[in-house]
């Protein structure tokens, strides 16, 4: 019997990226997204509707999440992969807005605990599975000019730890991916904003980011994903509450 797997924003970047492999590896993928484009260009994928459904939802509208759950009529899941998150925006905190702030916490955190209340039932129907949780760097370190962000994020490792203190008796494993700068338009959108709020080039940031981390490089959407197909097999049915970075050893962010 195939197992169902959940996984929020996982039309374009490392969502797909992760969908991808978790087809490869004959999960049967229910994957949402926003971004209606995205999804349109799926609809020509050769499994969509036998082992790759994808739906419509707004992560971070309770309402949304709460219909998508109805509408997919499953009795039980194997594993929920929260990826939905925004770079939000980049500034002194003095500077952002109200509405800016709001935004970021309701789409990177409140829209975790959306997918995740509704998910649990199904995770305990099962006999036990997986959460994931994608974090970040950002949600271990400091981040000045990205606290919207960060905060979000250092939530998210807050929620990861109590949830697989709480949910470990029903056998269901929660841990945290956290990704570091990885190659790709968000990160170069948000190179860019530092290099306009800094006034400085946007080489010069470029080469400050990469040297932040020990090897010196950016990481792939593909480690992230690799990440997420190590944490949903056999091999990790012991790892939970776990932080696990994919980074290449980041040193210092500022």
């Amino acid at each position: 019997m195939s197992k169902n797997i959940i996984i929020s924003a996982a039309a374009d970047g490392i969502g797909w990226s992760i969908t991808s492999s978790l087809l490869e590896e004959g999960y049967t993928v229910y994957a949402s997204d926003i971004n209606q484009k995205k999804i349109d260009e799926l609809k020509s994928h050769p499994l969509i509707n036998e082992r790759l459904f994808v739906d419509n939802v707004d992560a971070a509208d309770i309402n949304s999440v709460k219909n998508y759950f109805e509408s997919i009529k499953l009795s039980s899941i194997h594993a929920l992969i929260n990826n939905v998150g925004v770079a939000g925006p980049t500034g002194t905190m003095e500077d952002i807005s109200v509405d800016d702030w709001n935004q970021t916490i309701e789409t990177n955190l409140n829209s975790h605990f959306y997918f995740t209340k509704n998910a649990i039932p199904l995770l305990k129907q099962n006999n036990g599975g997986s959460i994931i949780n994608l974090s970040s760097t950002a949600g271990i370190y400091g981040f000045p000019l990205r606290t919207p962000y960060a905060a979000s994020k250092w939530a998210i490792i807050g929620v990861t730890k109590s949830l697989a203190m709480e949910l470990g008796r029903f056998n269901i494993r929660v841990n945290a991916i956290c990704p570091g700068s990885v190659s790709g338009d968000r990160i170069n959108r948000v190179i860019e904003a530092k290099a306009k709020s800094l006034n400085i080039a946007i080489s010069k940031v470029k080469e400050d980011f990469e040297e932040m981390v020990s090897l010196k490089t950016f990481v792939d959407k593909e480690d992230i994903a690799n990440m997420a197909v190590f944490l949903l097999s056999s091999q990790a049915q012991k790892v939970s509450g776990q932080i696990m970075t994919v980074d290449g050893n980041t040193e210092r962010m500022n």
